[in-house]
Order: structure tokens, then sequence, then C-alpha cells
């Protein structure tokens, strides 16, 4: 539709990364922005045998379609897969899998209200994150702060962005935020990605002299933005952003602690 009525649209979430419209711009994280890096860091820390968990729609699938191309090409071992119900809190039976398969990870693409159940289960049968760890991709500080941490303390998810990133630009975003919306309120990882291309939009049209989408795109790439996350910029072909890739461990207030991060941009 964006391409047929010459559109544009901004899309801030981290998606499957199994397309590419010359209308969007993609400013969430591809899978070699989150996820490939993620399976690498624990293949290297944690382990080599993974469980799969996500909710039942695309982005799991094919999320986890990729994950089992690289851990078996890392001569690693998945040793299940399940899904569940979007939204659903029927997660005693993918529980159950996972004691009995005993895997050192688990890797989790669970949505919304299913990772309170998923997680409190996991703890009911003693998992861990000292025993069996458990790294997110769709976990953020907001979800936190709906949730409860408690439960999720200890274990980790990975993203571009943590809120509790040091430096002086994400200091004045999370300041600014906390300062319109309330100072209880958190900023996480799409969030920030969203504006980022308000921002990248914005200098488009500064420098086109105009809000046309057709122009606005021609102008679009290339360009460099000093974000929060730290230096991003647009690839000129695939119209991604290049972006650093970290891996945060839960705290129990919400935050995350930055275990691992990759340096540069991806």
């Amino acid at each position: 539709m964006f391409e047929e009525l010459n559109g544009l649209l901004f899309y801030p979430v981290q998606y499957e990364g199994l397309e590419s419209s010359p209308n969007i711009v993609y400013t969430g994280a591809a899978p070699n922005q989150q996820i490939i890096p993620a399976v690498k860091w624990a293949m290297d820390k944690l382990g080599k045998r993974f469980f799969l968990v996500g909710s039942d729609y695309v982005f799991p699938h094919s999320a986890n379609a990729i994950m089992q191309d690289q851990i078996r090409s890392l001569h690693g071992q998945v040793t299940g897969e399940f899904y569940i119900q979007l939204g659903s809190a029927q997660v005693m039976e993918a529980v159950q899998a996972i004691v009995e398969s005993r895997p050192d990870v688990i890797l989790n693409t669970l949505n919304g209200d299913s990772n309170v159940a998923f997680f409190k289960a996991l703890r009911a049968q003693g998992i861990t994150p000292g025993k069996i760890p458990t790294i997110s991709f769709s976990i953020a500080e907001a979800e936190l702060k709906a949730m409860g941490s408690r439960d999720f303390a200890g274990d980790y998810a990975a993203w571009n962005y943590f809120q509790s990133l040091p430096g002086e630009i994400n200091q004045h975003f999370v300041e600014a935020y906390k300062a319109r919306y309330g100072s209880d309120e958190v900023v996480t990882d799409p969030m920030e990605a969203a504006y980022i291309g308000v921002n990248l939009w914005a200098q488009a049209v500064r420098k086109t002299g105009s809000a046309d989408p057709r122009l606005v795109l021609q102008n679009l790439k290339g360009l460099s933005y000093a974000a929060p996350e730290g230096a991003v910029s647009l690839d000129p072909t695939s119209q991604h952003l290049w972006k650093p890739v970290r891996i945060g461990r839960i705290l129990s207030n919400g935050q995350f602690e930055v275990v691992w991060d990759t340096g540069k941009p991806v």
C-alpha cells in the first residue's frame, strides 16, 4: 500500500528482516542486529543446547527458523521448540518440555502477558537464571514496569538501546521524556527507534525544503544521527539503520545492566 500510494513509513520495532521496501525506513532491529549476535554470545558464554519458545505468529516463527539455522551452523543443538497462543497463559506444556530437555539456554520470543505466566512457571519448576538462563527478544523496560521484574531478574534481553545507557545524549533523552510524561515512566528500544525516525525525517525535510514523501525519501539516504543509543546512519541501499547491538541483564529494579555490546554499529 505504501508503494502503491508512494507513501512513507518509519518502522521502529524489531522484525523478521525478510523484506526491503523503497517506501519504508527500518529504524528497528533486523535479526543480524539483535537475534543473531545474541545467539552467538550465548554459545560463547552460556552453552550450546537451546530451547526455543515463542508466541504463535509470524515474528517468532521466522526468528526461530533463523536461530535454528545459526545454531546448527555453529554445531549447537536445539533441544525443543514450542509455540504458545498470543496472550495465552497456558504455558505448562512448554515449561514441562524445557524441564525434560534440560537445555543450556532458553531463547524467548514470547510477547506480552504470556511472559508473566511463563517466567512464574519456570521459577516454580526451579528453573532460575543460574541454572538455565533465558534470553528474551521482546521484553524491555516498559514490559518489566507493567509485569513486575521479580521473576525476570537475572535473565537477559537483547536490544540496541537500554534506558540505563551512559552518555549525555541519552541522559537528556530520558530526562526530557520523564519531564513530559512522568518521573516514573520508562523508555524502551522501540520508543528510541521511533524518536530516531522522527529526527531523521526532520533532517530530510530541512534538506529538501519540503515534506513531500517522494522528495524526503530521496534525501534520507545516507543520513546519520547522534542518537541516544549511539551514532546511527541510514544504509542507502536497504534503508535499514546501522545500529549497535547490546545484551542486558535484567535487574530487580526493572532496568538493565549491559553485559556485552558490539562496540560499533552493525
